[in-house]
């Protein structure tokens, strides 16, 4: 059938005027799912320099199934407890009454601190996040709990300055109701004395961008490393499971199938045991199949995979069951950065319990007024190393040879004798008694 020249021209309009299949069309026309529903989103409340909320929430769970079921994990968590906080924290106050209650409210019996030091302390290696849920009863004695991070939908802050959190949206319950918390406010709180208290939380992190309300946990960097050589390691146990395993292989010549499956039947049935005297005639050739795994060329891969993971994480390798080929004297030189890391650690954790004691001190002081508000709480950790003490010991005896010469001389005081010999000895010069503390 011919088509007249009105409708030509009108199929040539038609085919010009038709939109053409770019990009956003048919990124359109994709079908959306757990993958790609959520590309490109932000939260209302979040800093664009923080994770995406579905990102933050998948990196936590990965980093608590990673500490069950990883023991490699597992153990960096606890090198990192074991050294910040296993020697256990002492806590000083000049204030006798506080002091008092300090002592009361770090043994008491819903509170436990001493143990829960260590949880803070996992909890921010697995998340970077550290919320703490405090409730005070009417007597003005605080409990805390902590609150898992992923528990935790949304911050908010003020709007002129994100360090300012103002309340924590948590998930759902079983009634479908999202709770609001906010966070502690000792200006707010000053201002009703008398009335009930609140709860609140504190928060804190570590490992966060400038810019950012979270912080990230220090396995996330290496979460992927981590089921890298535990998917190497597997496969290795899998494959060593065979290295011995062998298969006998018989050339020979049969005159047709049914002679050739009647001799496999024979064999089948009555294999060559291990240490056996097999004889055969000319007519049959034996020879043995083994698996070959190169082990020697695997090992190197798999330790490429664990300096990954340790250089991540900062420990040194033999901290990981890993002494390779160090020499003690490598060992020594090699532990010092990660004792400076755990140092670090340690005196973080130190001053997250400073500001906490000082909240729950607040508290109790607009109930009882014979606790002092403002009394300077000062919280020290043990000894991160006893490498450390036997240097420090031999720094203080030096030094103090030194300013002996020096306070013969008059080139210095007794003051700053002391002062010298402390500094070098890494410890802190005691004050006078009736002097307040920093």
């Amino acid at each position: 059938m011919k088509t007249s020249l009105r409708e030509r021209i009108k199929m040539v309009f038609q085919r010009s005027s038709a939109p053409k299949p770019d990009s956003q069309h048919v990124g359109f026309s994709l079908i959306e799912d757990e993958n790609n529903f959520l590309i490109g989103a932000q939260s209302a409340f979040g800093s664009p320099r923080d994770r995406v909320s579905y990102s933050r929430q998948h990196s936590m769970q990965d980093s608590l199934d990673a500490w069950r079921y990883n023991p490699l994990a597992r153990r960096i968590v606890e090198l990192t407890t074991q050294y910040a906080a296993g020697g256990g924290l002492l806590v000083k106050c000049a204030d006798k009454p506080t002091q008092d209650f300090l002592i009361e409210f770090w043994g008491h019996r819903l509170n436990r601190m001493d143990q829960r030091i260590n949880q803070f302390s996992d909890e921010l290696c697995l998340t970077g996040n550290l919320f703490l849920l405090l409730s005070t009863d009417a007597s003005g004695m605080s409990y805390l709990r902590v609150i898992p991070a992923s528990d935790v939908l949304a911050i908010e802050s003020s709007q002129n300055d994100i360090e300012q959190e103002l309340a924590y949206r948590l998930k759902a319950d079983q009634d479908g109701d999202e709770q609001v918390i906010p966070a502690y406010d000792a200006l707010k709180e000053s201002c009703q004395e008398g009335a009930a208290f609140p709860p609140a939380v504190l928060h804190y992190a570590i490992n966060r961008p400038s810019g950012s309300q979270w912080g990230e946990g220090d396995l996330t960097p290496v979460l992927k490393w981590l089921t890298r050589y535990s998917a190497w390691l597997e496969d290795r146990v899998r494959l060593n499971r065979f290295r011995n395993a062998f298969v006998y292989v018989v050339k020979a010549r049969f005159a047709s199938e049914n002679d050739r499956y009647a001799r496999q039947v024979q064999l089948s049935a009555n294999p060559p045991g291990p240490g056996s005297i097999l004889v055969t005639d000319e007519s049959e050739e034996w020879s043995v199949l083994a698996p070959r795994l190169e082990a020697l060329d695997a090992s190197s891969d798999g330790l490429a995979i664990k300096k990954m993971i340790a250089a991540g994480v900062g420990l040194p390798m033999h901290f990981l069951a890993e002494p390779e080929s160090s020499t003690k004297t490598t060992a020594e030189a090699s532990g010092s950065p990660t004792y400076r890391r755990f140092s670090e650690r340690q005196r973080y954790l130190c001053q997250i319990v400073e500001d906490i004691l000082r909240v729950v001190v607040e508290r109790r002081a607009l109930v009882d007024l014979s606790v002092d508000a403002k009394a300077s709480i000062r919280v020290e950790g043990g000894d991160v190393s006893a490498r450390d003490n036997r240097e420090l010991a031999e720094a203080g005896q030096q030094i103090q040879e030194l300013a002996s010469g020096l306070l013969e001389r008059g080139a210095i005081d007794q003051a700053e004798y002391l002062r010298l010999v402390y500094r070098f000895m890494g410890e802190r010069l005691p004050e006078p008694a009736n002097a307040p503390m920093e």
